[in-house]
């Protein structure tokens, strides 16, 4: 049936599907055409499917900024066909170099306010983007007590921890300021959706965009050990972090990639959160 889909799609039928790890949305394949073009194939059965979504977001980038990402080929809310881009996600010292050198450029691209013209998805989940004039309004509201509420809902995160979190949420005045503008980013900044090859980053994937204050993607690339002092180091050569990123406002910020782990999974994300929560004296 998939590679019937993508003959009628791709006008060629095909010679090879294999199977890739990755992504939080369906299943991915690469496929090798009869002709000899390689994708890559997202196929999503579940009841509510939205790869359709995936595909808005990286068309998006590709119109508004100089990042790369895959082309996107064909689209429906249960089938994604997308250019393949060689690399994997070894990330060296040369690779966060010029990863900060692309991310610096991407938090170029400026808008009047906060948010995006649609909703998009973060780990597959719902990103609510309705445009603020406020920053801090926006990442209170749209990001820690949404995703908190949602956690709580799908029972995993405890009722007095979401009440902490807004508690939280209603504070962040005393650690944050308004950026200079919005700022778009990538919004799920992670090793395995970026791809690099011989020193030189080859794509982003699975984007999850809005316009933010660039330092909720630089925190959310430091969670997970994507990124260190050698993309640091490039980032701020080209845009200069005010002091107390590093020692206050990234655990701050990283309370929302955490919220999003612990809707999807629970488990040890919640004694994250509680930890941050605590440091801060919620």
């Amino acid at each position: 049936m998939l590679r019937e889909r993508l003959r009628e799609r791709l006008g060629a039928g095909v010679r090879r599907l294999d199977a890739l790890h990755g992504g939080c949305i369906g299943q991915v394949y690469r496929a090798e055409l009869e002709d000899g073009q390689r994708v890559v194939v997202k196929v999503d059965d579940s009841p509510d499917p939205r790869l359709d979504v995936e595909a808005y977001m990286l068309r998006y980038l590709a119109e508004h900024s100089d990042l790369p990402v895959p082309g996107v080929l064909f689209a429906a809310p249960d089938l994604l066909i997308m250019s393949y881009i060689p690399g994997d996600s070894r990330l060296g010292r040369e690779e966060q170099a010029h990863a900060a050198e692309l991310l610096a450029a991407l938090h170029g691209v400026r808008a009047d306010r906060f948010g995006l013209e649609r909703d998009t998805l973060i780990g597959g989940l719902p990103q609510p983007n309705p445009w603020r004039d406020s920053w801090l309004a926006f990442f209170a509201e749209q990001r820690l007590g949404y995703m908190a509420r949602e956690a709580e809902r799908a029972g995993r995160l405890p009722t007095a921890l979401r009440q902490r979190v807004e508690r939280l949420a209603a504070a962040l005045p005393r650690w944050l300021q308004e950026p200079a503008h919005p700022s778009l980013i990538h919004g799920d900044m992670w090793t395995t959706n970026i791809l690099a090859r011989n020193g030189r980053i080859t794509g982003f994937l699975d984007p999850a965009i809005y316009y933010a204050d660039p330092e909720v993607e630089l925190a959310f690339s430091t969670l997970f050990g994507t990124f260190g002092e050698p993309f640091f180091r490039r980032y701020q050569e080209l845009r200069p972090l005010q002091p107390g990123f590093f020692e206050e406002r990234r655990d701050l910020y990283n309370v929302y990639p955490l919220l999003v782990h612990v809707r999807l999974f629970g488990g040890s994300y919640v004694a994250s959160v509680d930890q941050t929560l605590r440091r801060f004296g919620f």
